[in-house]
């Protein structure tokens, strides 16, 4: 397993393609960050499909409301439209760049408008720098993000199994 320096700032999620290991950015999006930690540490994630995923660009998951399987809302048609019944965040953006393996947060055209959902990028993708904030990046893991069946939507969709923050795993 990747060398671990921050505990309290490492995720570990499992999936059903296999482990992934992120390491958050609090410098960059403290509010962000703790966004995830406080889903994290509530078991919202755990469950949630992978309902959007583009061949060379990204894979996005977090749908709380309508993505997560066995919730009373899951809708796999409606997944990637609901998000947390907390309340939007402001944007963080800055300058790091989106490369493979960055885990930014999903939003609507409002920039404001981030809440539960995430993706990763499968590649280098400058055009969404200081666009969509960046919270985190995968240290190990990439090659079970490349084998997540790809789809808009996607059918039989792989899925977060857990999340969990490494001091706590």
């Amino acid at each position: 397993m990747a060398e671990i320096k921050d505990p309290e700032n490492t995720i570990i999620m499992e999936t059903t393609k296999g482990q992934v290991v992120i390491e958050l950015k609090p410098d960059l999006a403290p509010g962000h960050v703790a966004r995830i930690k406080e889903l994290v540490a509530e078991g919202a994630y755990d469950g949630v499909v992978f309902h959007r995923v583009i061949d060379d660009f990204m894979a996005q998951t977090g749908d709380v409301q309508f993505g997560k399987q066995g919730g009373k809302d899951f809708n796999p048609a409606r997944a990637g439209m609901g998000g947390s019944s907390k309340p939007d965040l402001k944007a963080e953006f800055s300058a790091t760049s989106h490369v493979r393996g960055t885990c930014s947060m999903a939003r609507s055209q409002m920039p404001n408008s981030a809440n539960s959902q995430f993706f990763i990028c499968f590649t280098d993708s400058p055009w969404l720098n200081k666009q969509y904030t960046v919270w985190g990046q995968v240290i190990e893991g990439m090659d079970n993000i490349d084998n997540i069946k790809r789809g808009e939507p996607v059918k039989d969709p792989d899925s977060i199994v857990s999340m969990k923050i490494a001091a706590n795993a």
